[in-house]
């Protein structure tokens, strides 16, 4: 078996894509564009032309809360549509998560949406990485963050009215959390990795967060 070359990853750059022509074909809550292009083969030579739809979003943070001296962490449960079409229930529970508007940085939409959500003040943030949600179809960048807790957490329903959120606050054990995970109760990506990321991570949080 041959060794993985680093230097030779990734095979491409932008430069060797060629975006012919770029066209807007709906615009509402979210946006989709349609572009025509080509770009280089690996056997030699350039593709022939396609059209790729691409699902405009813009780009995403997501925040776990977790109390390293209780060995707590609060996820949120809320109605999501896109899981009615094959899911038990299209109530999941999940991290924290919010949009970045125009002007914000990553860290300050954790702080922000931590307050919006579950009415969390968090003041410390260990990025834990970045991920693209499905790039065959949209461009969205999710960015992670593990946040820190040292005050007790108060249960509750949260959220803005004039964006339609009805979150339900949820405290569990780190434990029963990976449980729900091991089980699928947990299944939407953003919530699973950030929680494989703790469980890969837990001994330097503990470290660094435990005193």
């Amino acid at each position: 078996m041959s060794k993985f070359n680093f230097d030779q990853y990734p095979s491409f750059g932008l430069q060797d894509l060629d975006v012919i022509d770029k066209t807007t074909v709906f615009q509402g809550f979210f946006r989709l564009d349609r572009y025509t292009l080509r770009h280089k083969l690996f056997a030699g030579g350039w593709s022939e032309p396609m059209k790729r739809e691409v699902f405009e979003r813009g780009h995403a943070v997501v925040v776990l809360p977790y109390n390293a001296q209780t060995d707590e962490l609060v996820l949120i449960e809320q109605f999501r549509v896109g899981a009615a079409s094959s899911s038990a229930s299209p109530w999941l529970l999940e991290v924290i998560a919010g949009m970045i508007e125009p002007g914000e940085s990553a860290e300050q939409v954790a702080i922000r949406e931590a307050e919006e959500e579950a009415g969390l003040t968090i003041n410390e943030l260990w990025p834990m990485l970045s991920y693209l949600s499905s790039p065959g179809g949209t461009t969205e960048r999710i960015q992670l963050f593990l946040g820190r807790l040292k005050q007790p957490v108060q249960p509750g329903v949260f959220g803005l009215a004039e964006e339609h959120e009805d979150i339900k606050v949820h405290v569990l054990s780190r434990t029963d959390a990976m449980q729900l995970l091991a089980e699928q109760k947990i299944d939407n990506a953003a919530s699973v990795i950030a929680l494989q990321w703790l469980a890969l991570n837990l001994n330097q949080v503990k470290q660094r967060w435990g005193d």
